[in-house]
């Protein structure tokens, strides 16, 4: 029997129908163009996506990868929050909806769903392809200016994924006081580089002010422990490539790592992990080397050997983002 068609399989579906009819050159022309332009280095005045024909070769660019993040860091917040499913979900700046594809794979089921974003044509296509996933056949696509001025309703659970690095200082903060003033748990998703990650941190820093404490990937909500300038904390997740993921960068690999940051915080009690493995971890022979945050506010190498028994094979089983130790043995 073939098992049925996953979230992810559906939006890729989705994506590559989209790109029929649109030619290959220009898909790529597109696409070269807006990796460089659109996350980070456009000013919020000036609209990147043009047209239906930008939105398609970004979405089928970006989509999956942006999904995959999203749905890492919503699987580390139904670790520390097992029994909690949102209710009701806002997207901020969700352009074509990858984010409102992350939470409806993460908790099933339906609920109120709202997607803002200023651009037009991303919120046509974002709707568009949301009717293939019957979890958001009544999702609202909304044109809303992602700023100072943003207003948000009480919601459970408002995402905020690969938005913040758009919008000037005071944009960011606005955004998340905004966030933080009307849901019960926040989520910002923002890439794995030195520069997103401190949007990240800031947001953290505002949330925790605000009076949330940190689900993940943090076990504590204390400061983080990494020195400015010396590091950045940040994840991997795996994102199988489509037929336009390796016409643009030329590659031959079926999957790609995207590296991100983000930070779950909840205005609700969690139980985090009691360490994070924040390193790709380093197996030698008879040894698993786990970089860890732990809840004192640290950073410490861990060492396990074959002497531990089940634990080194848990260790040697562990992946960068993971709680440590596994639930069994924490």
């Amino acid at each position: 029997m073939t098992a049925p068609a996953t979230p992810a399989e559906h939006l890729r579906a989705a994506l590559a129908a989209l790109l029929d009819g649109l030619p290959p050159k220009a898909a790529t022309q597109a696409v070269d163009r807006l990796i460089t332009n659109y996350r980070g280095r456009t000013p919020t005045d000036v609209p990147v996506l043009r047209d239906r024909s930008d939105v398609v070769a970004y979405a089928a660019y970006r989509m999956p990868a942006t999904f995959e993040a999203v749905c890492a860091a919503l699987d580390a917040l139904v670790a520390a929050a097992p029994d909690w499913t949102p209710s009701g979900h806002v997207d901020v700046g969700g352009g074509t909806g990858a984010a409102t594809w992350a939470v409806s794979a993460t908790w099933r089921g339906t609920r109120p769903v709202t997607v803002l974003d200023w651009a037009e044509p991303a919120l046509a296509l974002g709707r568009e392809i949301a009717a293939a996933n019957p979890a958001l056949e009544s999702a609202e696509w909304r044109r809303s200016r992602i700023g100072a001025a943003l207003t948000l309703e009480s919601t459970d659970l408002v995402t905020v994924s690969y938005v913040l690095g758009e919008l000037t200082g005071a944009d960011r903060a606005s955004v998340v006081d905004a966030a933080a003033g009307a849901a019960r748990a926040v989520v910002v998703v923002e890439p794995g580089t030195p520069e997103g990650y401190a949007r990240v941190i800031e947001a953290r820093d505002r949330l925790i002010a605000a009076g949330f404490r940190i689900a993940a990937p943090c076990p504590h909500s204390a400061a983080c422990p990494i020195v400015p300038g010396t590091d950045w904390c940040h994840f991997s997740a795996r994102v199988s490539r489509s037929s336009l993921h390796r016409q643009v960068k030329g590659g031959s690999l079926a999957y790609e790592d995207e590296k991100f940051s983000y930070v779950a915080a909840t205005r609700f009690p969690v139980t985090p992990a009691a360490s994070r493995v924040v390193r790709r971890p380093q197996i030698r022979k008879g040894q698993v080397l786990l970089d860890l945050c732990e809840p004192d506010e640290a950073l410490r190498r861990e060492t396990v050997t074959k002497r531990h028994g089940p634990l080194y094979r848990a260790a040697r089983d562990a992946d960068w983002g993971d709680a440590w130790p596994p639930a069994e043995d924490a």
